[in-house]
């Protein structure tokens, strides 16, 4: 009697996901080769796309179901590319290089906390709270230093003019990703639930911002959102901390079952 013949399992990738994830690396380096045209204003525009491009490659995977190893490596690397190399080199070029060292330096501390951010990201996944990142994630800290970058070539500023808060907000978004502030991830939002109408009228308003000045409104956004992380984080270690206080004074110090 002939044994059943059993199939193999095909190898390959999925198709859909990587794509996107296939644009995002494109985009970062194509920020890249624009800054180094000194294209400024299409590169910062190539990091606000690669951000694009990363917020849905995850979430097609998951809608499709084609979730695999092999996509959760290759959308770090592109990270890595686009939300780490890509912006502090732009930076470097449009403001930094006429620091000398220190302004290499800096741009080096921006893309050595895109790597570390990710790489503690990997590790910490299965464990870390869904309602909040541990640092600033890296998509937000590229489009802080992008938007610095698009916010200056919109108002034709010479970044060289501007290199020490420059350099200053580098260097502060690097060090923000491997901080341990807590940023709110906004994965709890239901968006497939009912909402009020005002919500949408919200939402229409802030497009309608956006399209007025672009480069104002998103750079504003995720400086607002940096800036977000260590005050809640501070906030919650006081209220924290105030809660124990009350605790303890409702208690008593000192007093035992037979006072």
């Amino acid at each position: 009697m002939s044994e059943p013949i059993v199939k193999k399992p095909r190898r390959g990738i999925y198709l859909l996901p990587n794509l996107f994830t296939t644009a995002c690396l494109f985009s970062g380096f194509y920020a890249v080769i624009s800054a180094t045209n000194g294209m400024y204003e299409n590169a910062a525009l190539a990091i606000f796309v690669a951000m694009v491009m990363d917020g849905l490659d995850g979430r097609v995977a998951r809608m499709t179901n084609t979730s695999t190893e092999f996509g959760v490596q290759y959308d770090s690397l592109a990270d890595m590319v686009s939300f780490g190399v890509a912006p502090g080199l732009v930076m470097w070029l449009w403001a930094l290089q006429t620091m000398g060292k220190l302004g290499w330096l800096v741009a080096f501390i921006y893309t050595a906390g895109a790597a570390l951010r990710l790489a503690r990201f990997n590790t910490q996944v299965k464990v870390q709270d869904k309602r909040f990142f541990q640092g600033l994630p890296s998509p937000a800290a590229a489009a802080l230093v992008a938007g610095a970058v698009g916010l200056g070539t919109q108002y034709d500023v010479l970044g060289t003019d501007y290199r020490a808060p420059l350099a200053f907000l580098t260097a502060a978004a690097g060090l923000l990703m491997v901080s341990n502030f807590r940023f709110y991830s906004f994965k709890e939002l239901d968006i497939k639930g009912k909402v009020p109408f005002v919500v949408l009228l919200a939402a229409i308003l802030v497009f309608v911002f956006i399209s007025i000045e672009p480069a104002t409104v998103l750079f504003s956004i995720f400086l607002i959102y940096a800036a977000s992380g260590p005050i809640v984080t501070i906030a919650g270690l006081r209220k924290r901390r105030a809660e124990r206080r009350s605790t303890h004074e409702t208690d008593g110090p000192g007093l035992g079952k037979g006072d």
